[in-house]
């Protein structure tokens, strides 16, 4: 080990056991630590920008339903069909949202309980896989937010890696990818749950949430 290393970490020439160090290391300030704390903030924004996202397709949500309920009343089903049609996808990109920001409130609760060094290489790395996962999601509904998600993503790689070099733990890639699809999966319950809450159920004759109506001919 390189004497500059030795000195980023704390470690001299004594004989403190190597575990002591890599807790005092995290503990102490260090690069990782404020670096990690930067991550958890920006995601945290990101989760405000979902947040405010919900709230306009909520808005929007809520105006096509009242046209929907109007047309059916009126037995025009031809337009409460092509009604339905639009709410489907809304409601398709609300539950892409509730699903996402689940998944980043798991990921930030799980950054900020974080108190050592060697807790970095076991729970930064599950994170980055929802990261990807996340960003891979919110392609097609924010691209911007792909990109932030993206930034984030290489910033947590990089501390992870570190944290791997640091500690001389190695990455289980298999185990972070299962995590990872693990909190993903229980973000998607939880999601789907509460947009059935959320939300108000059409009309018996209209396609239920998830379904594409038939047009008529």
């Amino acid at each position: 080990m390189s004497e500059k290393f030795a000195r980023r970490w704390g470690e001299g020439k004594d004989k403190i056991p190597i575990t002591t160090k890599i807790k005092e290391a995290f503990r102490a300030p260090s690069p990782l630590k404020p670096r990690l704390d930067y991550a958890v903030k920006r995601i945290e924004m990101q989760i405000q920008r979902l947040d405010k996202a919900t709230d306009r397709f909520s808005e929007r949500d809520k105006s096509i339903f009242a046209r929907i309920v109007n047309a059916y009343s009126k037995h025009d089903m031809a337009r409460a069909n092509v009604f339905a049609n639009e709410l489907a996808e809304i409601r398709k990109m609300e539950r892409m949202i509730i699903h996402a920001r689940l998944a980043l409130e798991q990921i930030v609760l799980r950054l900020s309980t974080v108190s050592e060094l060697g807790d970095v290489v076991s729970t930064v790395g599950p994170a980055v896989g929802v990261l990807r996962s996340v960003k891979n999601g919110m392609a097609a509904v924010f691209p911007e937010a792909e990109r932030e998600f993206g930034t984030i993503g290489n910033l947590l790689s990089g501390i992870v890696m570190d944290a791997s070099h640091s500690t001389g733990l190695n990455i289980d890639f298999q185990e972070a990818s299962e995590d990872a699809q693990k909190i993903m999966n229980e973000a998607a319950t939880v999601a789907e749950q509460k947009v059935k809450e959320k939300f108000p159920q059409l009309p018996a004759g209209l396609p239920a949430f998830g379904e594409t109506a038939q047009t008529e001919t």
